[in-house]
């Protein structure tokens, strides 16, 4: 199982890091588009929709890699603070109540959204129009992608619950040092468990 966790963790990190030289893309195309727009005097109509698609494509589909990464934002304040065995149980309750649904639909939407764009040939508005359904289809991909990696997390926060311990990943992303914020507001491990047990015990009477 843990080889299939960090295999995920690997295709969604080669996503992540493919579309990331759409950053190089744009760096070139900015660059070449003020050369040519204020030396040479010569605009293009289609480079500001080429600029956008290739920063949509870029945003969406980091979204799997930032995951794989344990990389999005959270309230570390707070949840840095508990067991990983509670962590895991708001992780596991998150996922399912919130994520599983929303990308579910972000996938399916977007497959038919980009369908359809495809069947009427969509393109930008503009002089000189490009292909928009190529970029469309980046949506489902994103969304794809995403939720892959949603699963193999739910699947690390079951392993979790049963071990009381954070499986291993290829490259952990530590936002908050928690070590150090436990020091500055003079928390003890005694005091953690102790609000790991009035947790537990209001997640069992619900």
């Amino acid at each position: 199982m843990q080889s299939f966790l960090l295999a995920v963790d690997r295709f969604s990190t080669w996503i992540g890091k493919t579309f990331a030289w759409c950053a190089v893309l744009l760096t070139l195309l900015i660059s070449w588009e003020v050369f040519s727009r204020y030396v040479l005097n010569r605009p293009h109509a289609w480079v500001l929709d080429a600029q956008i698609m290739l920063y949509g494509a870029m945003f969406m589909t980091a979204g799997a890699y930032t995951l794989s990464k344990n990389g999005h934002v959270r309230g570390d304040v707070l949840y840095g603070f508990f067991r990983p065995r509670t962590q895991a149980i708001f992780d596991l309750t998150l996922y399912i109540v919130f994520f599983l649904p929303g990308i579910v639909a972000l996938t399916w939407a977007g497959w038919i959204y980009a369908g359809e764009s495809l069947a009427i040939r969509e393109q930008t508005f503009s002089a000189d129009p490009l292909p928009l359904y190529p970029f469309k289809y980046v949506i489902p991909l994103a969304g794809f992608t995403l939720l892959v990696q949603g699963f193999a997390e739910i699947v690390r926060c079951i392993q979790c619950i049963q071990t009381g311990a954070w499986p291993l990943r290829e490259e952990d992303v530590e936002e908050v040092d928690v070590g150090k914020l436990k020091e500055m507001v003079n928390v003890k491990d005694a005091d953690i468990e102790a609000l790991d047990a009035v947790v537990i015990a209001k997640e069992g009477t619900r």
